[in-house]
């Protein structure tokens, strides 16, 4: 799985970030990192809880 990010849709709400913080982190500018672009299968419930609880739908996962 990969794990993408629209910045123009992201608001960085940190949403994600508070629901996978081993993927996701927000930056001092205020922007969104995907800390881990191809995280470990373990995490795909917290990723898809992620992507399906980001307020902007800015986040999508990619076959990969």
């Amino acid at each position: 799985m990969r794990v993408v990010v629209d910045p123009v849709l992201c608001e960085a709400n940190a949403v994600c970030v508070s629901i996978a913080p081993e993927v996701f982190e927000l930056q001092a500018d205020d922007t969104l990192l995907v800390r881990d672009p191809t995280p470990a299968e373990s995490l795909r419930e917290k990723v898809e809880q992620a992507v399906a609880g980001c307020p902007r739908a800015a986040l999508r996962i990619e076959a990969g």
